[in-house]
């Protein structure tokens, strides 16, 4: 999953939130350094990603995507998913997407300090280009996925997988769904054993 989901995923726990969202950028057992709660955090992403990666619904989805694309198919399917939480946001809470973002972007320049380096640099242009309330709609992504690609130095061709979204939007949409189902069931469960 990508950030929208792994910070939904955190149920409104501010500092789990952080550490779900870091998590990427904190290598092996960097985590121990972290507060409690962002620790918890850091390996809740991780057990998502697990999860996520031995699941059948998103290797589905990303069997869709395997031969234009290789390996990159399953971080396609991360931000694909993400579109498809941010568009039907209000199935999924009650907050709106746009004030969930804004509390979260102020979260995280509360907590500046404890972000990783890396993610400190990427906050600015998160924030000004807004990602998590753009995941909502067709250009954001393909936005999303053409900065993908540059960060690739264009290996991955990641800017012309729009067109696949668009071509298999209604089967996408619908293993979004399935999954994401039992996504939050597993969360919510993990984070009791964290």
């Amino acid at each position: 999953m990508n950030f929208l989901a792994h910070i939904y995923l955190s149920f409104d726990n501010d500092r789990l939130a952080i550490g779900n969202f870091i998590a990427d950028s904190v290598r092996g057992k960097a985590y121990k350094t972290y507060p409690d709660e962002i620790r918890k955090g850091i390996l809740l992403h991780r057990q998502i990603d697990t999860f996520t990666d031995s699941h059948p619904i998103p290797r589905i989805s990303s069997k869709r995507l395997h031969s234009n694309y290789g390996h990159y198919s399953r971080v396609i399917i991360d931000i694909y998913y993400d579109h498809f939480l941010a568009k039907n946001w209000s199935d999924y809470s009650a907050e709106p997407l746009e004030a969930f973002t804004e509390k979260f972007y102020a979260l995280l320049e509360d907590h500046f300090e404890l972000l990783p380096r890396r993610v400190q640099g990427m906050l600015p242009y998160m924030v000004s280009d807004n990602w998590l309330l753009n995941y909502s709609r067709m250009e954001g992504i393909e936005k999303v996925l053409q900065g993908m690609n540059r960060r690739t130095r264009n290996r991955s061709r990641m800017d012309r997988a729009i067109k696949e979204l668009e071509l298999h939007y209604p089967k996408f949409e619908s293993e979004f769904r399935l999954f994401f189902e039992e996504l939050i069931i597993f969360s919510r469960q993990k984070i009791h054993t964290l």
